[in-house]
């Protein structure tokens, strides 16, 4: 992969970082770094230009991060494009929803020069930062509530101190304050010691930063405002915990340095224990937050397992049902079969394709559901399929005895033409005639017509399939019908149905509706398609 050619995007609202992190790209040998400093900058430069990778921060005004990454994987052209987000904020509901939107990877701010340089090669080669390799899919599809379980509780500070003692860095100009702090931190910590300013900023910008900072205030040449400042505005240290120790113990001086972005104020002279306390709890909320970049890490990785599973059983099961259609296929020309066996042949035939239809939906649903779903349109005879399902469908439901017919002019088939996916269109027709049929009272009805419509938006033709059942769907669903998990009457309903009927719809550029009249008794959903 050559590097020089790859050209990446930096979304920040904050030009410093922006700058920093192009600089640091192109010391990697990326060939051109793009800048903006907020989601509607970055589509206008995508638009514009060819980019291979977009890095993006989370809090942004005008479009933030996520709504950037939902742009960006809704639009066909660039929804593969390699996507990291990087955020400050540690709550585990912003990484399931960066990984619901279809994010590459995330990382947690602080992180170091050599972590964004790993992330950015593993992105631009198609990978996901991985460490639940332990985890296979055999475990996922056996036991996938212990293989998703994450670990709520950070790590024992002692026991990671064990592998690995956390650092400090200890700022003051004064020799015998760095002897001192630097003497009751040793045991428990790797000790870091500045003189000075400068000092202190190359430290905590290098490749080995520390993981808290105790600065002093009053230092010559650069105080200890001055240095924080500083290091707010580069991304390696903006987020490097910093609490000042000095004898300024007047309130503006507090104010001044936690407006500025320091966690705490020790006051001198030093009170050993105080400080000890003080560093020890601090500490446990740095290592909370390193074990959240490898829980992060963990559920971008399981959520990637689950998808590489789910295509691995779709393409087991297609197997044996291809056989099965083969087989029928079979039974279907036998000359000996009667005219009864062969209508349940033609039935088994159809509920097998219906199987397989349903098997490459679910993939397409969870497409549909990310923005990643691209649309082929070709022209169907929409009465060729509602025909088929039909008779399916009189055969399923001749418990009941009902009376389940089509309704339209006898015009041709060419006046019922439809644009769109013809297998999508099976699925949300068969939910909704089924749906339709568990509704109706026995020796009922159920009705299906086809008229023609326009688009209310556009004028565009559309074809309007309405189907009318007696019985009225419960008074405290209407309002939620087509939102997911939304189900009444039914003690094994999943509220799938009505949900994915309106995506598929919607998918094809069409929509759909319901409208019920309690005084006729009548519940009619009508599906518009482009016609």
């Amino acid at each position: 992969m050559e590097l020089s050619k790859k050209n990446v995007l930096i979304v920040d609202d904050m030009d410093a970082i922006r700058k920093i992190s192009s600089d640091q790209l192109k010391r990697f040998g990326i060939g051109h770094v793009y800048q903006a400093e907020n989601g509607a900058k970055a589509l206008k430069i995508l638009q514009n230009y060819h980019i291979d990778l977009i890095i993006s921060d989370w809090n942004m005004p005008v479009m933030t991060g996520i709504e950037l990454l939902c742009e960006v994987r809704q639009t066909p052209m660039w929804q593969h494009l390699p996507f990291l987000m990087i955020t400050a904020e540690a709550a585990r509901e912003r990484v399931s929803a960066a990984i619901s939107k279809g994010v590459t990877d995330l990382v947690i701010k602080p992180f170091t020069t050599a972590t964004l340089q790993q992330r950015v090669l593993q992105c631009l080669q198609g990978q996901i930062s991985n460490k639940v390799s332990s985890i296979t899919a055999k475990e996922l599809v056996d036991n996938p509530l212990d293989s998703l379980q994450q670990d709520e509780h950070p790590q024992d500070i002692s026991t990671t101190n064990k592998i690995k003692k956390s650092s400090v860095l200890v700022v003051d100009d004064t020799t015998e304050n760095l002897t001192l702090i630097g003497g009751l931190l040793k045991d428990d910590y790797q000790v870091k010691l500045a003189k000075n300013g400068q000092k202190a900023i190359e430290i905590a910008q290098s490749d080995n930063p520390p993981d808290l900072i105790l600065l002093d205030i009053m230092m010559p040449e650069m105080d200890g405002f001055e240095v924080l400042k500083r290091l707010r505005e580069h991304p390696q240290s903006a987020h490097t915990p910093v609490i000042f120790v000095t004898a300024l113990t007047e309130d503006k001086y507090q104010v001044q340095g936690l407006d500025g972005g320091a966690v705490d104020f020790i006051s001198k002279p030093i009170q050993p224990e105080l400080l000890r306390l003080r560093v020890r709890n601090l500490m446990a909320y740095v290592q909370m937050h390193k074990n959240l970049q490898s829980d992060f890490d963990n559920m971008v990785a399981t959520e990637k397992l689950k998808q590489e599973v789910q295509q691995v059983l779709q393409h087991d099961l297609k197997g044996p049902i291809a056989g099965l259609m083969a087989l029928i296929e079979q039974i279907k020309h036998d000359p000996h079969i009667s005219k009864s066996n062969h209508e349940n042949a033609d039935i088994a035939e159809d509920m097998s394709f219906q199987l397989l239809n349903m098997i490459n939906m679910s993939s397409e649903l969870y497409k549909i559901e990310t923005g990643r779903f691209n649309l082929q349109a070709k022209p169907y005879s929409i009465i060729n399929l509602l025909q088929k399902m039909i008779a399916v469908l009189k055969k399923t439901f001749q418990v009941k005895h009902l009376l389940i017919y089509l309704d339209c002019e006898e015009n041709g088939d060419e006046d019922y033409q439809v644009m769109g996916d013809e297998s999508l269109s099976y699925s949300m027709l068969f939910n909704l005639l089924k749906n339709a049929c568990e509704a109706a009272p026995n020796k009922t009805r159920v009705s299906i017509s086809l008229s023609h419509s326009e688009d209310e938006d556009n004028a565009a033709p559309m074809l309007r399939i309405s189907i009318q059942n007696l019985g009225v769907v419960d008074k405290e669903i209407r309002d939620t019908f087509w939102q997911k998990y939304t189900s009444a009457g039914k003690d094994n309903g999943t509220g799938i149905g009505t949900y994915s009927a309106k995506l598929l719809a919607e998918a094809q550029r069409g929509k759909v509706s319901l409208s019920v009249d309690d005084e006729n008794n009548t519940t009619n959903i009508s599906v518009f398609l482009p016609h």
